[in-house]
């Protein structure tokens, strides 16, 4: 750590922001968030895109400056806004048990690190009062989530028994920057970097969660606990991005349906997030963009069984009692037949929507998946496309119609009966085929 601070005095504050920044978010894509926490005990949060930082951070560095480790499509720091995953991170609260950051550091290395327990991460951030080891990854898009979440978790617990914090798991993260300041320790932002290769999502999932792997290649036997809880995210991350369509179809004008899309929204992100804190906050926002909000005192309240649902699904007892219960476990085990019927979406809108959908639409795409694929097999049987098919006959309809018109030219006193002889179709044809040429 000495080495660090020496290192860094060289280097202005604000360089040292820069290139922290810079380092993480090189050719990203999408909102990154810097944020402040006031004297007052306040939070300001702006968005900005990557090449607008360097000219952003002078106005920010100072006490307590924080950014997100991962981008966003809209310039709101919100889970189903992910725009680019990019990084994987474990926050370690030395202070609450007792720990020096530089011990837990050099304990990691020995005991974490050099087994290849977990690869070596990318950069340590000693924060003031503990560290956050941070994986740089190749971006992966937002349908990732549900496997960054399981990653995620896994190098979490291998980290739990120096302090690792749960409440820091969720992608919308934000942790300090290099060269500010900790107003709690009074102590400066170092940063230590120790490698620039990215890891690959993919590749961490094969090496270090070995069960999930196998899951995928679809081996039978009872399915583990590790991938059990994959899939009730991915199912939890899917409804939460369908619950955000959905009101993007209703235009936020939800009057009548406000209560319960909160609701929802804020027990499906404390699921997804594992901070009811951040849930809470985030939904709180999209409640504001409601054309018709609820006070927040109103929506808090209304809403705040979601949590409590939340906790129970993390309490063994609670979970062994409804399973006696026949439930799957505690908290909101609902249907989708339940949530149409809660939200009155409509087929209509279930057609935008990813999984919240009832039988009759899941027939419905079950039939063009099948047309597709037997239009495919057609096609490569040498079978021709229904454009192809359309285009053929058009140009046979020509054709006739030119052929008529020769051998009304040449006969002209001809019935309908004697050109259909000659062209070898029937009267009705021919009947069809003058109009044609009328016009």
């Amino acid at each position: 750590m000495e080495n660090l601070k020496l290192e860094n005095m060289e280097i202005s504050p604000l360089d040292r922001a820069k290139r922290h920044v810079w380092i993480q978010h090189r050719g990203a894509s999408g909102w990154i968030t810097l944020a402040k926490k006031e004297p007052d005990g306040g939070w300001r949060q702006y968005h900005y895109q990557p090449n607008e930082l360097a000219v952003e951070l002078p106005k920010w560095l100072g006490e307590d400056v924080y950014f997100s480790q991962n981008t966003f499509y809209k310039p709101q720091r919100r889970i189903e806004n992910i725009r680019q995953l990019r990084a994987l991170y474990v926050d370690v609260d030395c202070h609450t048990i007792g720990y020096e950051p530089e011990w837990v550091v050099g304990k990691l290395d020995i005991e974490v690190f050099y087994d290849n327990i977990l690869p070596e991460p990318n950069l340590i951030i000693f924060s003031g009062r503990g560290i956050v080891c941070v994986w740089l990854i190749e971006p992966v898009p937002y349908k990732a989530l549900p496997l960054w979440k399981a990653v995620e978790n896994y190098f979490y617990e291998q980290l739990s028994y120096v302090g690792a914090d749960k409440k820091s798991l969720d992608p919308t993260r934000v942790f300090r920057i290099d060269g500010s300041v900790n107003s709690k320790s009074k102590r400066e932002v170092v940063v230590e970097y120790r490698h620039g290769d990215r890891y690959v999502l993919r590749d961490l999932q094969y090496e270090y969660l070995p069960e999930l792997t196998r899951a995928e290649t679809g081996k039978k036997g009872r399915k583990g606990k590790l991938v059990r809880l994959h899939n009730i995210q991915t199912l939890h991350y899917a409804r939460l991005l369908d619950l955000i369509r959905l009101a993007e179809l209703r235009n936020y004008d939800l009057k009548g349906y406000r209560e319960l899309f909160c609701f929802l929204y804020r027990y499906w992100s404390c699921c997804l997030t594992d901070d009811p804190d951040e849930a809470l906050r985030q939904m709180i926002e999209l409640n504001a963009g409601f054309k018709e909000p609820l006070s927040e005192k109103e929506v808090i309240r209304a809403t705040k069984s979601a949590e409590k649902a939340w906790m129970a699904k993390n309490d063994a007892k609670a979970n062994e009692e409804a399973r006696k219960k026949g439930y799957p476990g505690a908290g909101y085990n609902l249907k989708n037949s339940t949530i149409i019927r809660w939200l009155d979406i409509t087929p209509e809108e279930q057609r935008h929507l990813q999984t919240i959908i009832d039988a009759n639409e899941k027939r419905r795409r079950k039939r063009e998946r099948d047309r597709a694929r037997t239009g495919e097999l057609r096609r490569g049987q040498g079978a021709k496309t229904r454009e192809e098919y359309l285009e053929e006959q058009r140009e046979r309809t020509e054709d006739k119609a030119w052929q008529l018109q020769k051998a009304m030219e040449r006969h002209p006193d001809a019935t309908n009966k004697q050109l259909a002889m000659m062209l070898q179709i029937s009267v009705r044809r021919v009947q069809q085929l003058k109009r044609l040429v009328k016009n």
